[in-house]
């Protein structure tokens, strides 16, 4: 029990290092733009394919529990409400916590144990700042594009499936798709992705920084930033959501 609050302690701490760090990675737009190109190319894929998934399949299952209660006409209304408002936003933060917390503790903890980031120190530069700082900021910039993403192409998806058995147009669907949303319901929901960047590069960041014990403890940091990272995203989701709830009702 003490470990799990020496860890809470631990990454709480390197957090409010961290924020700083990443708010003052603005002023390196190349670095931090070469991390966003790394983090969404990898996730990029898995968020198409995402989001086919959920359009597709949030159809099919809300096509026939509405068409049994004579409300097959709200279906993409529903269909929008549950992916722009969690499933796109939720599915972004966990395609990016799986890959990319991986990927930063790997990365960071091929440098500790190569002892990259303790020259680092030798030199008076800021392991955080060097290197922390524009990886979470990138973390951060990736996950609404990914959420858009997904969003976009599960609606698109959602369409294709709403025309194999009618003739739906697309101005039709597109208006009731928004017709019960508004920019209050939708704009929270996006920006809650920025939280669930900074916690995944939190995690994974800090997971590598604090390998030890080779090449063996490299794969521990990686296995660890993932579990954190998704966990993060998981239990901020809940907290955000009920926020947003208070605030916008």
């Amino acid at each position: 029990m003490l470990s799990f609050f020496e860890l809470i302690g631990g990454l709480a701490h390197f957090a409010g290092q961290a924020f700083p760090a990443a708010l003052g990675a603005i002023r390196h737009p190349s670095v931090v733009l070469r991390q966003l190109y790394n983090v969404l190319i990898g996730a990029l894929p898995l968020g198409l394919v995402a989001g086919v998934t959920l359009g597709a399949v949030v159809w099919m299952h809300t096509h026939s529990i509405l068409q049994r209660t004579g409300a097959a006409d709200y279906l993409p209304t529903v269909l929008a409400a549950a992916v722009l408002l969690e499933l796109a936003p939720i599915g972004a933060g966990l395609i990016v916590a799986a890959r990319t917390g991986a990927n930063l503790a790997a990365e960071l903890g091929s440098m500790k144990i190569g002892e990259q980031i303790d020259a680092l120190e030798m030199l008076g530069e800021s392991p955080i700042r060097k290197l922390v700082g524009p990886r979470i900021l990138a973390c951060m910039l990736a996950l609404p594009l990914l959420e858009i993403l997904i969003g976009a192409v599960a609606l698109l998806s959602g369409f294709v499936a709403e025309n194999v058995i009618g003739n739906t147009s697309w101005l039709k669907y597109q208006s009731a798709c928004l017709k019960e949303l508004f920019a209050y319901d939708v704009i929270p929901a996006c920006l809650k992705t920025i939280v669930f960047g900074f916690l995944i590069g939190v995690s994974g960041c800090y997971f590598g920084l604090k390998t030890s014990g080779g090449t063996e403890g490299v794969g521990r940091s990686a296995t660890s930033g993932v579990v954190a990272a998704c966990l993060f995203v998981l239990a901020s989701d809940i907290l955000l959501v009920g926020i947003i709830r208070i605030l916008f009702g």
